[in-house]
């Protein structure tokens, strides 16, 4: 009896996977369960790199009124410097500052740069009427305090804003989002307009953010990750 020659196209038919196949060579190199199971982790290794929570607003139509406002308070270009009303406001700050800093050192070794970073997180959340707990919740949540992180969407740095709003309220210039002053702006800027648009609701508000509105995943892991700066 003649045996039938079993191929790999007929692997990969069977499994339904072309990537966890087996697959014989001409170099002789055996098909093996563990070269399977070796190419099928390598190509979910693949699959979970990915961001599991990436910025993704996404484009609508705004009233003149919202654009003009928006586009208003990222042309601001007020440099971050924060002003207190007491004293004691002054020490609350130096306090938040220094706490943070410490917290963060691991993610931003620079000291200069990790300071720099906390002040205008702090400058641009005041500005836009957010918590900048929240806000550096948010950031550890879309980049983990990258500044050049690029999303499989397009989104860009810390706040991972999408390059588009910078054809709606801006001058086009796609590059300066990965400004840290600019990001973080624009980031505050359009959260502050979501949390307007859903007349408070920040759970809303946080996923229409990342273009996942209604949906738990987003606002949970941002509001965990903000608990962990309070």
């Amino acid at each position: 009896m003649r045996r039938r020659r079993h191929s790999a196209t007929a692997d990969r038919r069977a499994s339904g996977n072309p990537y966890c196949a087996g697959q014989d060579t001409q170099h002789g190199f055996p098909r093996s369960r563990e070269r399977r199971s070796l190419l099928c982790g390598f190509f979910l290794a693949l699959a979970l790199a990915s961001p599991a929570h990436a910025g993704n607003q996404k484009e609508e139509a705004l009233a003149d009124s919202v654009r003009l406002a928006l586009a208003n308070a990222i042309k601001d270009a007020t440099p971050p410097q924060p002003t207190f009303r007491s004293e004691a406001e002054r020490q609350r700050y130096q306090g938040w500052l220094a706490q943070a800093s410490a917290r963060l050192q691991r993610k931003l070794p620079d000291a200069q740069t990790r300071n720099e970073f906390l002040a205008t997180v702090w400058y641009e959340a005041r500005r836009a009427g957010l918590e900048p707990g929240m806000v550096l919740g948010l950031i550890q949540v879309e980049s983990a305090y990258r500044k050049y992180a690029v999303s499989m969407v397009g989104a860009r740095g810390y706040m991972q804003v999408m390059p588009f709003w910078t054809n709606v309220i801006g001058d086009r210039n796609r590059s300066a989002l990965f400004n840290m002053q600019t990001n973080l702006r624009y980031g505050c800027a359009i959260l502050r307009m979501y949390i307007d648009m859903e007349a408070g609701n920040l759970y809303l508000a946080l996923g229409r953010y990342n273009g996942s509105r209604g949906r738990p995943e987003y606002p949970n892991a941002v509001l965990s990750a903000w608990n962990n700066w309070k």
